[in-house]
């Protein structure tokens, strides 16, 4: 049976109206605009969107009809989409936040977050997302690099007061903290891996196995490089016979590799995962 054409995906767009600078790494957009009221509630402390850039040296930038680029254009000027958390979104003032993590001149994202004015414009698939603290949980743990300090930082904004949290964030040192809201049972863990001299995820996976898991019913969120998620992944399933039904817990990237490539590669890396999981568990 053959399949008809590829039915269109809506795009938003919206603009820059304010930017922050969080920490040497981190920038802070606030984007409005029309397409933004008509945004579903925002359920999810992990709301995502997928903001379009056109390839270095296309030759075209926002606005422009994604199919009919795709329908024109060689694969090789296709724009690309790169994910982000929506941090918030005040839909008193219409202004939704994005976080985006700078890595110098690599990539699209980062460098476009860099230099962002105010009055400059975006195209954006979503929102998508699926996770938010269990009210019922007796303590919350949440473990991330830069990556998923926007979806951590939302989850605490959303506790109520008397919840109980465990939060452990890696970030290169301590010019990278930023402030995060918490409870007054809210425990915030900083790892540093460039002063412990270690690659992406390694001093965060070793500062999480070095604990005793909070007793009860845990609620847990760990994101971010995927091979901190794949140590840690056999550490609480494993070792700990943590419920997985309680955690979420997923690779937003990996070391060397673009959003692109990951994204390809992303299912054949979480089967041979699990698979590795099943042999030890």
């Amino acid at each position: 049976m053959s399949q008809g054409p590829r039915r269109p995906r809506k795009v938003s767009s919206a603009t820059a109206s304010r930017v922050v600078r969080l920490t040497p790494d981190m920038v802070r957009v606030f984007f409005t605009g029309d397409d933004l009221r008509a945004l579903p509630e925002l359920i999810y402390t992990d709301h995502y969107i997928k903001i379009l850039f056109p390839p270095e040296g296309a030759g075209y930038s926002w606005p422009f009809d994604n199919d009919a680029i795709r329908q024109t254009r060689p694969a090789e000027e296709w724009p690309v989409t790169r994910t982000y958390t929506i941090r918030s979104y005040d839909p008193e003032t219409n202004e939704m936040t994005v976080d985006f993590v700078l890595h110098g001149d690599e990539g699209l994202a980062g460098p476009w977050a860099a230099k962002v004015v105010p009055g400059a414009s975006i195209g954006f698939f979503g929102p998508g997302g699926g996770y938010a603290p269990d009210p019922e949980a007796d303590v919350h743990l949440f473990v991330g690099d830069e990556a998923a300090i926007p979806a951590i930082a939302a989850a605490l904004d959303r506790l109520p007061e008397e919840a109980e949290a465990q939060v452990v964030l890696e970030v290169a040192n301590s010019d990278h903290h930023q402030p995060l809201r918490g409870t007054s049972r809210t425990q915030v863990t900083w790892v540093h891996r460039d002063e412990l001299g270690l690659p992406y995820g390694e001093a965060l996976t070793r500062e999480v196995q070095s604990r005793a898991l909070p007793a009860g019913r845990i609620d847990a969120f760990v994101h971010g490089n995927a091979e901190m998620v794949k140590a840690l992944r056999r550490f609480l399933f494993v070792d700990q016979r943590v419920d997985r039904k309680r955690v979420s817990i997923s690779g937003y990237w990996r070391t060397g590799h673009t959003e692109d490539r990951w994204q390809a590669t992303k299912g054949e890396f979480n089967a041979a995962m699990e698979a590795e999981e099943a042999v030890s568990g």
